[in-house]
Formats: C-alpha cells, structure tokens, sequence
C-alpha cells in the first residue's frame, strides 16, 4: 500500500434534525465533535467548524495524531461507542459527532456531518452547502476521492502492475487539469463562494503534497506541479483564517509513517507548497482547546 490504510466504514449515520420533533435536532452546547486534525475527514470537519464560527455552539475536542488503542481506534472514543453499541467490533475511529444528553455517538459519516453543521448548525456563517448547487459540490468530492486520492494510491504502488501505475498517474492527471480549468475563470471549484467543495479539494491537495508525494517518482511530482492555478488556490485557502491553522504537519507525517506499506521514492524530497509559511497567525478556537 502506497499511503494511509483506507478509512473504517463508517457505524453510525444519524441526523440533526430541523427542530425538537427531530430525535436530534440542533441546541447549542448540546453536541461535541471529535477529531483528530492528521485525519483528512476531520481535517475537513475542523475547517468547517470554523468557516461556519461554531465554537460557541458545538464544541471541539481534539484527539492525539496517532489512534493509541491496539485496534487502530482511539481510546478516549471508547466509552461512546460501547455506550451506543454494546460490544462494538471495530475501531473507536475518529471523526464522531457525539450527543451530550445522551452520551452516544450520533454520526461518524463525514460527509452527513459536513451537511448538517451546514444546514442545521450555519444560519449566521457562509452557505457552504447552497442549494441547487448540491450535485455540483458532490461531483467535485468523487473527483478528488476516486480522481486524485485513488489514482495517487494507485501510481505509487511501486511493487505493483507498472501499468496500473501509469494508469493511476495519468487518471491523477486529469484530476488535476480539471481543477486548473475550474480555476481558470473562477476564485472558487463551485460558484463565486466558498463551499464544501473548496473544504474538500484543499485537504484533498494537503494528503496529496504531505502523503501521496513520498511514493511517487521525481517526474511525477513534477507534472503534478505544473497546474499553477490549482497550487497557487492551495496557498490562498492555507493563508485563510479557518484553513490553515488547522494543518498538524507532524501529526500528518506521524500517520503516514505508522500506516504505511510502501518505500518511500524520489518524489519525497520535492515538496510542492510549504504549507506553514502561508497559515495564518489567527489561530480559531477549536485548534487551541486541549483534547
């Protein structure tokens, strides 16, 4: 394997729902997330959090880069999942979106917790998740789950199919000229805002530079350099108040190095951005509450 092992699927898929009909519905204070910010889903999470000012309603606790129980999981997450489901079998995984009058887990689904911080939580932050734009923010999040973290994992597989490698650099390829071309006449990959799709491509683009590149050859990485539109929205978004701040570099690095299963190649020594020089010193709130 070239990268980090896939993520869990995830266990739990409940909703927020619109008012106190709703089983869970939106209070303030009355539910917490849990993430881990060297984990690209809740890289993802903790921006939105933040774009959206949420740090007076839902609260954030922040787990350590590494998972430290023997499964893979979280320890601290523990006490969640046994206490909604009894004998859980898998990993205590980060992200969770937890109730507090309850004690139980409500999601663990990244995308369904994006929506409804979104919908139900961002009444007085940007619409990230605007609607009739809804099938052009989830196209771009397939582009960069099946075009970019896919076809990367794909053409660093060097003990595999030289082929398949070619195949996964050249579909990484596409990807990419296709965010160059969005970006082309635009500031953002959907409308004239920020959205989920922005949230998505930026943490998308920190794996590929921090992750993917150490298994890739040089020339690879120098291909995937000459999409200067698509680098240059990177460094803009890093130097955002809510962006940037988030990244945890040597947490992100601590993940790669205990999950991986391939050799490091030449692309390793050719970082693309550097990442730190364009973060803000506006640090949010959730990034300084202590886990």
């Amino acid at each position: 394997m070239s990268a980090t092992s896939p993520s869990p699927v995830p266990s739990f898929r409940s909703r927020i729902g619109r008012d106190a009909r709703s089983g869970y519905y939106a209070a303030p204070q009355r539910f917490r997330l849990h993430l881990a910010l060297s984990c690209p889903s809740c890289l993802q999470i903790a921006v939105t959090h933040g774009l959206l000012g949420l740090g007076g309603t839902l609260p954030v606790t922040l787990l350590p880069s590494l998972p430290d129980a023997p499964d893979g999981g979280h320890l601290a997450l523990r006490p969640l999942y046994e206490a909604s489901s009894h004998l859980h079998p898998g990993p205590a995984a980060a992200p969770v979106l937890s109730d507090n009058w309850t004690g139980t887990i409500v999601s663990t689904h990244t995308p369904d917790i994006l929506r409804d911080l979104t919908r139900r939580f961002g009444g007085h932050g940007p619409d990230l998740y605007p609607r009739g734009a809804e099938k052009a923010i989830d196209s771009i999040g397939r582009l960069c789950e099946q075009g970019i973290t896919a076809s990367a994992q794909s053409a660093g597989q060097f003990d595999g199919d030289p082929a398949a490698r070619a195949n996964g650099l050249a579909a990484l390829l596409r990807a990419l000229d296709t965010l160059e071309r969005r970006l082309t006449s635009r500031e953002h990959v959907v409308g004239g805002e920020l959205t989920l799709a922005d949230v998505k491509v930026w943490a998308t683009l920190v794996q590929l530079d921090t992750v993917h590149r150490h298994h890739l050859d040089a020339a690879a990485v120098h291909r995937i350099t000459e999409h200067p539109r698509v680098w240059a929205y990177a460094r803009q978004l890093t130097a955002h108040p809510a962006f940037g701040p988030h990244l945890d570099l040597p947490g992100i690095a601590r993940r790669h190095h205990a999950h991986c299963r391939g050799a490091e190649a030449a692309g390793a020594a050719v970082q693309i951005v550097d990442w730190m020089a364009y973060v803000s010193r506006e640090v949010p709130a959730p990034v300084r509450q202590p886990s």
